[in-house]
């Protein structure tokens, strides 16, 4: 660039790489004053037989390729050409247009259709098919992406209207009909009620208080079961959210009939009136059964290996009758000299 007389001293003040085309776009800025009809419209560096384009600061080559373009604003440097022409009159008005280029370019992908594709279809029809998603689980994974999703009512609506199909998408068709102005938590909730459990809150709140730990179930799994029909009870207000702490910790104590060691160890019976919350629970036993865990694997008695035979009945049964045999003889022997005496007489 410095060979080019027209351009004078050149500074070099951004790059951006091109991945899809492997081509490199340089902005730089004259310290003078550029006629632009002088500069060329290529230049072949030395060592290389590829022409590079220089694009100057023309306004009206820019307007007239934005027209061209069918764009109705000035876009200082669009993103499909790495190549097209800057669109501005001055060397500020260049590098702040690449500066937001570089930086448009170096964020990456919008990755809220990527969310999305992680929410399985549901139908409602039960039971479940293969490749469709349980209400429960489909219901969690759309709360928690609708709320982590930053785009406008319309467009959520729309995502889960997508995820359905069967009587699932008749039952929310009817809602769109009915009540156009319903929200995507509404479509959500809806479905809950139409495809979920009929229990009212105190049902599930008793059926909460009977649950017990199943053989070889381990104690944070327990927990965990715990933990989704808790959320349910306090949900269908069979239970308030403020004593759900102390419910939990009680039910805990009360199931967990399959390990009374470890239980002792955690000490969860002297904090009654403290319960922790679930997380720290979680925490405390999964620190325990690894603690556990770790205990058994040092005392592991070591295996003893005897040498056995393999004995046939056949044999045990000769062996049998020579024992029977020895002591037939000797009762013959100690029953002999006995009678010796009365036949001499």
């Amino acid at each position: 660039m410095q060979t080019v007389k027209a351009l004078g001293r050149v500074r070099v003040r951004g790059r951006m790489y091109d991945p899809t085309s492997q081509s490199l776009t340089v902005l730089c800025e004259c310290r003078e004053n550029v006629d632009t009809d002088a500069i060329p419209l290529d230049i072949f560096p030395e060592g290389s037989a590829e022409a590079w384009m220089i694009v100057g600061p023309s306004q009206q080559e820019g307007e007239t390729q934005a027209q061209a373009a069918g764009d109705a604003q000035n876009v200082p440097l669009p993103d499909s050409s790495p190549f097209s022409p800057l669109q501005a009159s001055t060397p500020e008005a260049i590098i702040r247009a690449v500066g937001d280029v570089l930086q448009r370019a170096s964020q990456p992908p919008h990755s809220d259709h990527n969310l999305y594709r992680r929410l399985r279809i549901f139908s409602g029809v039960m039971p479940t098919p293969p490749g469709e998603e349980q209400l429960e689980n489909w219901v969690e994974q759309a709360r928690l992406l609708i709320e982590e999703y930053d785009r406008p009512e319309r467009e959520k609506k729309m995502r889960i209207m997508e995820s359905v199909k069967g009587p699932a998408l008749e039952i929310l068709q009817a809602v769109r009909f009915n009540n156009p102005s319903a929200t995507s938590m509404e479509y959500i909730d809806i479905l809950e009620t139409t495809f979920g459990n009929p229990e009212s809150g105190e049902e599930l709140y008793f059926a909460f208080r009977m649950l017990c730990q199943y053989p070889n179930e381990k104690l944070s799994e327990f927990l965990r079961r715990l933990e989704r029909i808790l959320n349910k009870v306090v949900k269908k207000g069979g239970l308030q959210s403020s004593e759900a702490d102390k419910a939990r910790l009680d039910q805990f104590i009360k199931g967990a009939i399959r390990s009374d060691i470890m239980m002792l160890n955690l000490g969860l019976r002297e904090r009654r009136n403290n319960p922790p919350t679930f997380l720290e629970l979680l925490n405390e036993i999964r620190q325990e059964e690894e603690h556990e865990a770790s205990r058994r694997r040092l005392h592991n008695p070591k295996a003893v290996y005897a040498k056995s035979a393999t004995v046939t009945f056949d044999t045990e049964l000769k062996d049998l009758r020579a024992e029977i045999h020895q002591l037939r003889d000797q009762v013959s022997e100690l029953s002999f000299p006995a009678a010796m005496p009365s036949h001499l007489s």
